[in-house]
This record gives structure tokens, sequence and C-alpha cells, in this order.
């Protein structure tokens, strides 16, 4: 493994679902619904199918509005209450990992400084980690910024309220998009296999280090 010396990290970002809690999301099952939902508003979906679940929404919702300003808000409304209801429903399932407090925690007393952004909705990572608060000065969900990772802004949002620069920062994930992210903005990667993703796609994704667990970045900083 790798080991950085700790003077250089004034930050750690962190992606939420597979990285600091299990969140069983069937984003399989969120995307046949959203395309669905397209289906039904009679617009045809093909043009959409390889996006992600919330870039879908928002070009179909763009196609919409070009026909009905109208029925593109009751199409943008309706998607979203069915992407929440499905995080939702698998927050109440979800848990933190047990050793998310303890990492943060330890990285607070190193006056090491913490976010979390993610393209789940606030009130489903509430749910799961109630008092993030308490251990992250920065949460950056959906809700909170207008533009969602992949785009580059919502990670230079969290370092800019953190008042860190990239290069003293690491954006930590379980998917590629973190990693690819993180090269993007200009901060050291970390990639974690507590999610869906595999070694080899996380190295594909060219990571800087990849750890089994989050705890192991205490490994990386000693």
């Amino acid at each position: 493994m790798v080991t950085i010396s700790p003077g250089i990290w004034k930050a750690f970002v962190f992606d939420f679902d597979g990285t600091l809690a299990r969140l069983n999301i069937d984003f399989g099952d969120m995307r046949a619904k959203i395309l669905a939902l397209i289906s039904a508003f009679d617009i045809p979906r093909e043009p959409f199918a390889h996006l992600h679940v919330l870039e879908m929404i928002d070009a179909a919702t763009l196609c919409l509005s070009e026909r009905s300003p109208r029925e593109a808000s009751l199409f943008f409304a309706a998607a979203h209450a069915q992407v929440m209801q499905i995080e939702l429903a698998a927050a109440d399932d979800g848990a933190l990992f047990d050793h998310t407090r303890g990492l943060l925690d330890d990285l607070g007393q190193r006056s090491i400084k913490t976010a979390v952004i993610t393209r789940n909705c606030r009130r489903a990572v509430l749910k799961v980690f109630p008092d993030i608060d308490h251990y992250c000065p920065v949460l950056l969900t959906r809700n909170d910024i207008d533009r969602v990772k992949p785009h580059r802004g919502h990670l230079t949002t969290a370092l800019q309220l953190l008042d860190v620069p990239p290069a003293e920062a690491a954006m930590v994930g379980d998917h590629p998009m973190d990693i690819q992210l993180g090269r993007e903005a200009g901060t050291y990667t970390i990639g974690v296999l507590t999610g869906h993703s595999t070694r080899e796609l996380l190295l594909q994704a060219k990571a800087d280090v990849i750890v089994s667990n989050i705890s192991d970045i205490l490994g990386i900083i000693s």
C-alpha cells in the first residue's frame, strides 16, 4: 500500500452509497421505472436509455418542454418522486459500515476535514446517517447542488466549502465515476471495494490507491 505523509492531507471527500454506507439501491429497477415513465409521456425512450438515471430525467424533461412545459414539469416531478421512493426504501434497509463513524472521528482528531458528496437525496442520507453533521461539516446531496457528479463542480464546490485546494485532498469512492471525478478535479483518488465495483474496474479508472474499506485509509496516512 502506498503511504502518504500525513502533512499532505487537508481533506477527504467521500462518496456515500457503497463507501460510507451499505445502501442496496436497485438501479436496474430505478432505470426501468423511469424508462417506463418516459414511454407513458409518449416520447421515445431510446435516445435516453444510455444515460445515468438523473441525466435521463433531465434530458427527457428538456425534450418534453419543447412540446409542453406543463407535461415536462409533471414528468420531472413524477420521475424524481419515483427515484426518491426507491432511495428511501433502500435507506430503510441500509446502514453505515461499522468503521464509518470511527474513521471520520479519527480524521477530525487529526484536523483533517471531511465532506460527503452523493447523487442520493438528502432524506435518504439522513435516514441512514442522522448525525452526519457531527462528523462531516459539508454534505452535498443532489438536493444541494445544481450539477451532480460526474460533473466536477460537485467535488470542487465541496472543496471550496472546506477551503482546501484539490492538490491537498482525496476523493474516496466505490465507483469509477468517483475516481474519474477526482482525477478531473485534481485530487488524489482512493477506490474502495465495499460497493459494486471490482478492483479491475477501479484500476481501469486509474485510482491512485485501492483499499478494502475506508478504515484502511488510516494505513495510507500513518
